[in-house]
């Protein structure tokens, strides 16, 4: 995913998650529903996270020095990991704290049918806000399914921003669930259950993604397919007979480090050697453009050895 791409995403999600965060507030301060407080400080929570989507892809853009000899590429990473951590405390723990307080403490509602505009309104913004998500996705989904993209992506912030509106659809789906059973039944009870419900969705949402961010973070490898290409691209049958070890890493979302071992064919000089590694290189970058950083090491093949 290019960054352009992501940010597109991202300002989508941030203005309608700004503007929605305001209308609940506002739906809080009439109402007194404990459901529409959760879900302001859940859209509060979500615009910061945008903003730290943002900030990560500025941070990404810098340079490599002395110290990130590899660049910065993994900051996208970080501030994503920063995100869900945010969205666990800020957002599923407040809710569920909020509550189980509103179910020990009911409070009669009042004017319950402006929190239900308000709620309405904003599933139209969410939905727009995840329609665009969706669709900036749907190029490097290809043939897998939304959860398998969710969980085998490089790239942290369409993922991010799909699980996050999902979230916020589901979770405005619940509070209008419990404002709407407050208004039937005469039970604030139910305003409580609502605001739980979305506490322990957005608790599932958060640890979803700090385990992906927590991978990403460590340093995965490249994808099966995108392994395969490059092991396809690294031996030609001649100079380089076959691939001794291979190890890749992402270095950011859009960087790959490639370090491999091959078996030269014997007798081969060293310039022959030096002029089939450049062409080795230049194969796999074809191959896999992501393929940035590429170290091969010319050696004999001993049946001791095998890819790995």
């Amino acid at each position: 995913m290019s960054a352009h791409g992501g940010k597109k995403a991202i300002l989508a999600a941030l203005g309608a998650n700004a503007g929605i965060a305001v209308a609940k507030f506002a739906g809080f301060l009439i109402t007194g529903s404990s459901s529409m407080l959760a879900e302001s400080v859940h859209s509060v929570a979500d615009t910061s996270n945008q903003g730290l989507l943002l900030l990560g892809q500025r941070k990404a853009e810098r340079a490599a020095d002395d110290l990130h000899q590899f660049g910065y590429g993994r900051s996208r990473y970080f501030y994503s990991f920063v995100v869900a951590l945010v969205l666990f405390s800020l957002g599923s723990l407040f809710a569920i704290y909020e509550g189980i307080h509103k179910i020990q403490h009911p409070e009669e509602l009042s004017s319950p049918l402006v929190a239900v505009v308000i709620l309405v309104i904003a599933i139209a913004l969410e939905g727009f806000s995840f329609l665009t998500a969706m669709r900036e996705s749907r190029p490097l989904k290809g043939q897998a399914s939304w959860w398998g993209f969710i969980r085998t992506s490089r790239s942290p912030e369409l993922p991010v921003v799909l699980l996050e509106d999902t979230g916020a659809l589901v979770g405005l789906v619940l509070a209008l669930g419990g404002v709407g059973l407050t208004m039937l039944t005469g039970d604030p009870v139910w305003d409580g259950v609502g605001t739980l419900c979305i506490g322990a969705l957005l608790g599932v949402i958060a640890i979803i993604l700090i385990v992906e961010m927590q991978s990403l973070l460590i340093g995965e490898g490249a994808t099966a397919d995108e392994e395969a290409k490059i092991l396809a691209a690294l031996a030609d049958g001649e100079q380089i007979e076959r691939v001794i070890h291979c190890k890749t890493q992402y270095l950011g979302p859009e960087e790959i480090l490639v370090a491999a071992k091959v078996a030269m064919a014997p007798g081969s000089d060293i310039g022959t050697i030096a002029e089939a590694i450049d062409e080795a290189e230049a194969r796999v970058r074809r191959a896999v453009p992501a393929a940035r950083r590429i170290y091969i090491e010319p050696d004999l093949f001993r049946a001791t050895e095998g890819i790995g």
